[in-house]
């Protein structure tokens, strides 16, 4: 019988159970490990597992880096103690436009059976943040008290420099002309430069459920 297609409708009902499913199973291969990357390693390819065996992936560009590139989604596995993440940089638009793709976020607590030499995850949050919500909250909400002040392309440059945005003078010029046409909508991340972008989601959890475009699953 042939298997029904993932798309972001489905994949968020999936994660609401598999959330509710994962916070009670106790795990003999977590015991003792503190290795955020592992964990999330463990806690990605589980739920990735889980999906393929149940659905049919629309064809996307594997390319891309993210987990489903069919339907535009990435998941990203954090600890409640910390919850931030790394992703790939392309461009400084990111920051002021979103990462161009929406996010799926676990967000657990893990414990140890010290007795029974298991580990759980207990899914504290899990959240889907729709692209367009994936931009920089400082940045985005700065751009538009500018805009709102009728201020013009040497402001949001100046602003773009004091906020240490990368890329030199020509790609700063061309963001703000760009931004001038079209503004961004407000970001919900804290997006902070590195090789590698560095994802905060703190706000995004808080928010999570109470404005469009970020989701509360569990």
């Amino acid at each position: 019988m042939a298997k029904p297609e993932l798309t972001v409708e489905t994949l968020i009902a999936e994660a609401k159970g598999f959330s509710v499913a994962e916070s009670k199973h106790d795990e003999p291969t977590l015991f003792g490990v503190t290795d955020g990357k592992a964990v999330g390693t463990y806690l990605e390819q589980k739920f990735r597992t889980y999906i393929f065996e149940m659905y049919e992936f629309p064809m996307g560009n594997s390319a891309s880096g993210i987990d489903f590139p069919g339907i535009g989604v990435d998941i990203k596995v954090t600890s409640i103690k910390q919850p931030q993440s790394s992703s790939p940089f392309k461009d400084a638009r990111q920051k002021i436009y979103g990462l161009g793709y929406h996010l799926l976020v676990f967000v657990y607590e893990k414990t140890d059976d010290e007795k029974a030499r298991t580990g759980k995850l207990n899914i504290q949050h899990t959240i889907f943040i729709e692209k367009g919500r994936t931009a920089d909250y400082q940045m985005t909400t700065g751009i538009l008290k500018i805009l709102k002040n009728s201020g013009n392309v040497e402001d949001l440059i100046g602003f773009f420099d004091d906020k240490n945005l990368p890329g030199d003078d020509v790609t700063r010029t061309a963001l703000a002309n760009e931004v001038m046409k079209t503004p961004p909508v407000e970001g919900y991340l804290t997006i902070s430069n590195a090789l590698q972008w560095r994802l905060q989601y703190g706000r995004a959890i808080q928010k999570a459920g109470t404005v469009d475009g970020i989701i509360r699953i569990t």
